[in-house]
């Protein structure tokens, strides 16, 4: 079986507390994007994944996919299964690549194994997998609360315009992120932001973590101004990064001569 994994944004990531258990609470909006992993599976004598396309630095036998595939063996008796990951999706980059392999899995499984997991339980599961990996079972537009598990669907369409990802050559720690952050409550409810026009979210719609990674890496602050300069009616940071990208009507001709070499150009 064959499915595509795909990327989101953050369109706005607000810290707002930290929770007792040591995570924090947040709201942000997903929106997912066109941009694909590929994963394939079959039936094997052993469990094991192989990876290719974007070298990654991890142990497969740490990877999200196979973290999925445990979870549902804890409570399904499953076959081995052999899975082949095709890595597109810049992984360190606030994109959701890994939480979405891992949701996919999960998805797959059901439909490929006739599980019978409804859509509800797929999300315990996957929130089991990774705080971000809920939101990539429905897959739609969604504000995201608490760990970014808790989801209420979100009208906003953004097909009609082009979105460039820029991926520089730098890897943000998750973790030390977070701990550089002091949780604020914001001013502007996201929830909101499908009455706000695009236009206007430059004004009011902020990403905490910007702050720290571009003081720690100042490429990613010039990545978002270089959005901006080329037209961009909105740019932000994906996640705690180090991707960003740039909403735009229409991109100028030149565009990919605005950007510095050894970035990585996604148009979606």
């Amino acid at each position: 079986m064959i499915v595509f994994p795909n990327a989101k944004i953050n369109i706005g990531l607000n810290v707002v507390s930290k929770r007792c258990d040591g995570y924090h609470n947040i709201e942000t909006v997903f929106y997912p994007l066109k941009l694909y992993d590929v994963l394939e599976f079959v039936v094997a004598e052993k469990t094991e994944l192989s990876v290719t396309g974007i070298k990654i630095d991890e142990n497969p036998d740490n990877n999200l996919v196979l973290k999925a595939y445990r979870v549902l063996k804890k409570h399904f008796n499953l076959p081995e299964i052999k899975f082949h990951l095709q890595k597109n999706i810049p992984f360190c980059a606030g994109l959701g690549g890994g939480s979405s392999d891992a949701a996919f899995t999960l998805k797959a499984l059901n439909l490929f194994l006739n599980l019978g997991i409804s859509e509800e339980k797929l999300k315990d599961y996957a929130t089991m997998a990774g705080a971000d990996c809920p939101f990539f079972i429905e897959n739609k537009p969604a504000f995201a609360t608490e760990t970014g598990n808790k989801l209420t669907p979100v009208n906003i369409e953004l097909a009609q315009y082009k979105i460039v990802i820029l991926k520089p050559p730098v890897e943000v720690s998750t973790l030390n992120a977070y701990k550089n952050i002091s949780p604020v409550k914001p001013d502007f409810n996201l929830k909101n932001l499908c009455n706000l026009p695009v236009e206007k979210w430059k004004e009011t719609v902020t990403n905490d973590f910007e702050k720290y990674v571009f003081r720690v890496f100042p490429v990613v602050r010039e990545l978002k101004e270089k959005l901006y300069e080329a037209g961009a009616l909105y740019a932000s940071m994906s996640g705690s990064g180090s991707a960003v990208y740039g909403i735009f009507s229409r991109l100028p001709v030149n565009f990919e001569k605005l950007i510095p070499k050894g970035i990585l150009i996604y148009q979606v």
